[in-house]
C-alpha cells in the first residue's frame, strides 16, 4: 500500500466532497455534512493521501446504539452518554481499493472506538459493503425500528455492529 492515512483538516473538505459524489452518487450528502463532523469529532475524521492527492475518506464518531442518522443530517451537537461508536461513512475511489487501505483505516477507527470508551462500533453497510465489514468482525442487526431509515439509503443497506473488548 502507497500512501497513508492522515488526520482530516479543514481544508480537505472539497476534495473529502469530491471524493463522496463519486462513490456515494446515489446517496448524496451536503457539504456541511462533513463540515459539521470535522468540527464534532475531528479525531474520528480521516483522509488517505497518496502522492499529493486525497483519494479517500472516513468520518466517524460518538453516537447512540441503534440510531444511526438519516442521510444528509446534520447531528448538531454529540450525545453527552455515546453507547456506539459510529462510521459515518468510508469512501474509497476504485483505485484505492484492494490495496488494504480500508483495512488500515478500521483498525484506527476501532482502537478510537475503544479509547472513546463505547462499547462497540456500528455502521449502515451501502454499495455492497457489507462483506468487508463482516470480515472486520461486524454483523448484521435486524431491528424493524431501522427499516424505514436503512430504506431510506436503498434495499441493501445493512445495519451492522461490532462489538469491542
Amino acid at each position: 500500500m502507497t500512501g497513508a492515512w492522515r488526520p482530516m483538516r479543514k481544508d480537505d473538505l472539497a476534495a473529502v466532497a469530491a471524493i463522496a459524489d463519486r462513490v456515494h452518487a446515489a446517496y448524496p450528502e451536503d457539504p456541511e455534512v462533513f463540515a459539521e463532523r470535522l468540527r464534532l469529532w475531528p479525531r474520528g475524521c480521516w483522509v488517505f493521501e497518496k502522492d499529493g492527492a486525497l483519494i479517500a475518506y472516513v468520518l466517524s464518531h460518538p453516537a447512540l446504539a441503534f440510531a444511526p442518522p438519516s442521510l444528509n443530517t446534520l447531528l448538531g451537537a454529540l450525545p453527552d452518554c455515546p453507547t456506539t461508536y459510529y462510521i459515518h461513512d468510508l469512501a474509497l475511489l476504485p483505485e484505492t481499493r484492494g490495496q488494504g487501505a480500508g483495512s488500515v483505516i478500521v483498525g484506527i477507527l476501532l482502537e478510537g472506538a475503544a479509547q472513546a470508551g463505547c462499547p462497540n462500533v456500528s455502521l449502515v453497510a451501502v454499495n455492497e459493503s457489507a462483506g468487508f465489514w463482516t470480515r472486520h468482525g461486524f454483523a448484521t442487526v435486524s431491528d424493524p425500528a431501522l427499516d424505514a431509515k436503512l430504506r431510506s439509503y436503498d434495499d441493501d443497506a445493512r445495519f451492522m455492529v461490532r462489538a469491542l473488548p
